[in-house]
C-alpha cells in the first residue's frame, strides 16, 4: 500500500513543480493513464490555489526587493510576458504556463499582472486538463523509448 502512495505522491508533487514530467514519471511508475492526468492536474491546480492566494502580497514584497537592489521594473523576458498578455490575456499566459513557465511561473505571472483570482484558476484548470491528458498520451506513446527503462 505504501509503495502506491509513494508514486501516487511523487506525480502529485512534480506536477506542482513541473508539470511536463509528471505525466512521464507516472507512466515510469507504471499508474493508469486516468490516474496520471488526475493527478497531474490536481498537483498544478494545488500550486495555482496557493500561489494565488499568497500572490498580492508576495508580488509587491519582490517589487520591493527589486527596487531595493536598483534593478529595472522591466526585464527583456518581462517585456515578452506582458506582450504576450495583451496580445492573448489570461489565456494566452494559461496556454503557455505547463509548457514554458511551470504552475509556479504561471501563477506568479498572472498575479503579478493583477488578473482576478477566479479567473486565473479557471483559466489554468481548463489549460492543466488539456496539457495534462496531451503529455500523458505522449508519455505513453512513447514509453517504449530507452529513458523510460531507466526510471523502471
Amino acid at each position: 500500500m505504501l509503495p502506491a502512495l509513494l508514486k501516487y505522491a511523487s506525480v502529485f508533487a512534480i506536477g506542482m513543480f513541473k508539470f511536463v514530467a509528471a505525466p512521464i514519471a507516472g507512466v515510469a511508475a507504471g499508474l493508469p493513464v486516468m490516474l496520471i492526468w488526475g493527478l497531474s492536474v490536481a498537483g498544478m491546480m494545488t500550486t495555482v490555489v496557493l500561489i494565488s492566494g499568497l500572490g498580492r502580497s508576495w508580488a509587491l514584497h519582490q517589487r520591493r526587493k527589486r527596487e531595493e537592489k536598483g534593478k529595472p521594473l522591466f526585464s527583456r523576458r518581462s517585456r515578452t510576458v506582458v506582450s504576450i498578455y495583451r496580445r492573448f490575456g489570461m489565456v494566452g499566459i494559461a496556454f503557455l504556463t505547463p509548457i514554458l513557465f511551470s504552475p509556479v511561473g504561471g501563477t506568479v505571472i498572472a498575479t503579478q499582472l493583477h488578473v482576478p483570482r477566479w479567473r486565473i484558476m479557471l483559466h489554468m484548470l481548463w489549460s492543466a486538463a488539456l496539457w495534462g491528458i496531451t503529455f500523458t498520451l505522449l508519455a505513453v506513446k512513447f514509453s517504449h523509448l530507452p529513458i523510460f527503462d531507466h526510471y523502471r
